[in-house]
């Protein structure tokens, strides 16, 4: 058994099975709600006609009037932006919109380090100081009070354009678009480059297909719901992106070595990460020119640069997941994970954050202490029941700064403060039910090895781009696979390998390495995933991308035969642990031994039975597997000299001895039995166990070396020995435990646990 790391929630019956692709394809469409022919249409093939009128949104008029007036007055406009991909893509597409429109225009990203996140003082003062008469937000401003009123004060015009959760007030802006303020838009989740779009599109008078590139990058990145209008506008960002017009964007393409058609995938974990990069470890400004330039020189140097500084961010993030697991050593049940150290790189602790919630699947905050001020500067992600904009508003004046959404959230807030933050959400954490606070995986269908094929994986790939409210379908699998290995460097990944004809399907679960050696040879193994298809060498196989593993049966790990098998390899937790043996094993270092006779009489609850040796009795091996019902079985027996191998002594060989005993009456033990066994061709062993039988009948005695035959022994048959029925019962333990194959073992076992 190997209990699955999430619960598993089966959208349809999970016995049922598709033999028609279009079915998997109808059946995934119903799911996401889609059932007439022409909601269908619409999802499957997306039209930039199914896009709202950006004129819609409230205040954008007011906006766009007077931008054109600053743009005919030659005022100076300043794009103030952010430092994540969204942001960075939202400036880079205003710039551009500004420079066809011929605005005198530049842009502002405050330093993520210096200045934090969204409007500060300074840069608007220094802003009134280059005579800036106009500061459009891009995917920040809606909880930039002060500043707003800042600027109003020194006659500098603030258009606020975000999507970022509206607190209970509104800034004094001159204006602000904001889906949610516009009760005439009907999609609400845009990204901020969703909203830029809009503006420069209500700006340009015509629809500016040639932007949806960025728009597609900050979609994708920022992980809103891939619905509605933000999937027609990643759809036909990433053709627009596959075109390649862009030029930093294609020297970046090559650089992460994509090629042919770009997907979301490519966007969320190649192009996204870096420029992320570029604004978690430095200035932001790098990114922006990347995706502005026309200078083929710049452009590769900065792509070089940007390769580096991710390099680097992947560092940093492996050495903070490091240290902040070591500082995770008591935590309790329903405790959330609340980390700080001083020398925490603030860039790189959203994605630390978002690791660990993945991982230990509660809220989790990991922030850098600055000791100088007592100050605490991190990041926070949450889990799906756990709303942490809400719950962290309920306590705002605990912070210094505060902003984010349901799930992700930045903030800054006194070193004394801690505490009191800590205990407020451990105790709304304890208010959720026991399912909230495990990890639910919806699965869209249970699948059969042999209906897997390309055209399937094909229809599902209909519904592409994936995201956020559109994911990509899970699908289960149970079979055994041929081959169980561990990959990578480190063998930190998994994979398993299954032979259909002369086919290869495969599965690899990243980061599951650790399981390898939880599953048995011989064994189903259910495996949740994506299907896709991996392309290498010209070769195209089919493949699960593994997101959780279950065993739903015990296991049986047969290292018969091997002298000495590394048994801590296969330990996690020792108190769920049984080790027994006769006293005869090769494991004597491995921790508290028990006979299987007193293996019973533990108490503690057992996993894992680990069988050192033969036992003496087969019966006590049954009760105990019978009682105990572990969820694995090791069978480490191993044999220097086997009995079942030598030949078991005949009644007439019996006979024989007894007759010679009986003729010589007496003899010397040491003279006698190697001129036995040259006559006979019987091994030491042999003639000497057949004394014993007729010692233990009283046939015999043996007395200070020698043998003398008894007077008028009482008649008895063989078996009434029990040093007789005892080789017997070792033969027969030898070949049934030992010399038995896998199968024949696991079906007498299961039959000891149904017993």
């Amino acid at each position: 058994m190997l209990r699955s790391r999430a619960r598993w929630d089966f959208v349809t019956n999970k016995e049922k099975d598709f033999h028609e692709n279009e079915d998997v394809l109808q059946e995934l469409l119903a799911q996401r709600n889609l059932h007439t022919k022409e909601e269908i249409e619409l999802f499957l093939s997306p039209n930039l006609n199914q896009l709202q009128s950006p004129g819609d949104l409230a205040m954008i008029d007011k906006a766009v009037e007077r931008i054109h007036k600053a743009i005919q007055d030659k005022e100076k406009i300043l794009i103030y932006g952010d430092y994540d991909a969204d942001g960075v893509s939202s400036t880079a597409l205003l710039l551009k919109v500004f420079k066809e429109l011929d605005g005198i225009c530049d842009y502002y990203i405050p330093n993520r380090f210096q200045e934090g996140y969204g409007l500060n003082k300074e840069a608007i003062l220094h802003a009134k100081d280059l005579g800036v008469n106009i500061i459009i937000t891009v995917d920040n401003g809606i909880a930039s009070f002060q500043e707003v009123a800042l600027a109003k004060e020194l006659g500098i015009d603030v258009i606020i354009t975000d999507h970022h959760d509206i607190q209970a007030e509104l800034p004094d802006a001159y204006a602000i678009i904001h889906t949610e303020l516009s009760a005439a838009y009907k999609f609400k989740p845009l990204a901020g480059v969703g909203i830029a779009f809009k503006l420069a599109e209500h700006l340009l008078g015509y629809f500016p297909k040639h932007l949806l590139d960025l728009v597609a990058i900050g979609t994708i990145a920022d992980l809103v719901p891939l619905i509605g209008e933000n999937r027609v506008l990643a759809y036909f960002g990433l053709k627009q992106l596959t075109n390649g017009e862009n030029l930093g964007l294609s020297v970046l393409k090559q650089k992460c070595n994509i090629v042919g058609i770009v997907t979301e995938e490519d966007v969320g974990f190649r192009i996204g990460p870096r420029i992320n990069a570029v604004g978690r470890l430095e200035s932001a400004d790098l990114a922006v020119q990347l995706l502005i330039s026309e200078d083929i020189n710049e452009i590769k140097e900065i792509v070089e640069e940007i390769e580096h500084l991710n390099q680097k961010r992947q560092q940093l993030v492996h050495k903070i997941v490091r240290e902040a697991e070591d500082q995770l050593t008591n935590l309790g049940e329903r405790e959330i994970i609340f980390l700080a150290k001083e020398d925490w790189h603030e860039g790189v602790l959203g994605i630390v954050a978002s690791r660990l919630a993945k991982k230990y699947y509660r809220p989790t905050f990991i922030l850098s202490l600055d000791q100088s001020t007592n100050t605490l500067k991190g990041s926070a992600r949450s889990i799906p029941d756990f709303h942490l904009f809400n719950e962290c508003m309920d306590v705002r004046t605990l912070f210094t700064s505060f902003g984010g959404h349901s799930q992700a959230a930045g903030m800054t807030l006194p070193l004394e403060n801690k505490d009191d933050l800590i205990d407020h959400l451990n105790e709304r954490l304890k208010q959720l039910p026991n399912e909230s606070l495990q990890e639910t995986i919806e699965i869209s269908q249970s699948v059969r090895l042999e209906n897997l094929s390309k055209k399937l994986i094909h229809e599902v790939y209909k519904l592409a781009p994936f995201g956020m409210d559109n994911p990509k379908p899970l699908f289960h699998l149970k079979d055994i696979p041929s081959e169980v290995t561990k990959i990578g460097k480190d063998q930190q990944h998994l994979k398993l390998q299954y032979n259909r004809n002369d086919e290869r399907l495969e599965g690899i679960g990243f980061q599951l390495g650790h399981l390898g050696n939880e599953i048995a040879p011989q064994t189903p193994v259910s495996i949740v995933g994506e299907l896709g298809i991996n392309e290498w060498n010209g070769f195209e196989t089919i493949q699960m991308i593994i997101q959780d593993i279950g065993i739903d049966e015990w296991q049986l790990f047969d290292h018969r035969g091997k002298r000495q098998v590394n048994l801590k390899t296969f330990i996690n937790n020792k108190k769920e642990c049984l080790f027994v043996s006769e006293g005869t094993n090769l494991y004597n270092d491995i921790g508290k031994i028990v006979t299987y006779e007193d293996a019973l009489s533990e108490l503690y609850t057992v996993k894992r039975l680990f069988l050192l040796d033969l036992p003496k009795r087969m019966e006590n091996l049954r009760v105990l597997i019978n009682t105990l019902k572990p969820e694995q079985i090791h069978v480490n027996f191993y044999l220097e000299n086997s009995l079942y191998l030598q030949a078991f002594p005949t009644r007439e060989e019996f006979k024989w001895l007894y007759a010679f005993i009986h003729k010589n009456q007496s003899f010397d033990i040491k003279e006698k039995i190697p001129k036995i066994m040259q006559y006979k061709k019987w091994s030491k062993d042999q003639v000497i166990f057949m004394l014993h039988v007729f010692n233990d009948l009283n046939f015999i005695v043996s007395d200070a070396g020698k043998i003398h035959l008894t007077a008028n022994p009482d008649k008895r048959e063989l078996h009434d020995s029990k040093v007789y029925q005892q080789r017997k019962e070792e033969v027969e333990i030898e070949r049934v435990l030992y010399y038995s194959n896998y199968k024949q073992l696991k079906q007498l076992f299961t039959k000891w646990y149904s017993e």
